[in-house]
């Protein structure tokens, strides 16, 4: 039988924070949360523990590195994904003055209004990745049965 992790739900304590949860969410996409969970300590190492501000002066240097490291998820667009939302973030930042900020702003919304503005603003954050994200940053989520509705 098939066993499953529920991951914890906690608010970060900064943008940094926000982001590993971000991150973990594209990783997530397509492979158990077990894969995830046990490659995450080499994850936080080659991405710096996911400092927003060093992460988005990685290169196209670093993320051919990252492709050669069996101690991650050796997926391009997902790195590349990675990346390029350090990047959006700190865009957020500027116009936020936080990426928490960025996510209370949309608080309100319907869930399913919050889920499509962030897999609108990020890369390779769909539904499921969006769910995971709210989930374990104690936002309102609706049952896992009732997410896609």
């Amino acid at each position: 039988m098939y066993s499953y992790h529920i991951p914890p739900r906690k608010r970060p304590k900064s943008d940094d924070g926000y982001f590993e949860i971000l991150s973990q969410s594209v990783f997530q996409a397509g492979f158990s949360w077990d894969v995830v969970r046990r490659k995450w300590p080499n994850f936080r190492k080659e991405f710096y523990r996911f400092k927003v501000n060093r992460v988005s002066r990685m290169t196209p240097r670093d993320a051919a590195r990252l492709m050669r490291d069996p101690g991650i998820i050796r997926n391009s667009a997902k790195i590349l994904a990675v990346i390029e939302n350090a990047r959006i973030i700190t865009d957020l930042q500027k116009e936020y003055g936080s990426f928490k900020k960025f996510i209370e702003s949309i608080r309100k919304l319907s869930y399913v209004k919050r889920r499509g503005v962030l897999a609108k603003t990020f890369r390779w954050i769909g539904p499921t990745g969006a769910y995971h994200f709210f989930w374990c940053v104690g936002e309102d989520v609706p049952e896992w049965e009732d997410r896609n509705r």
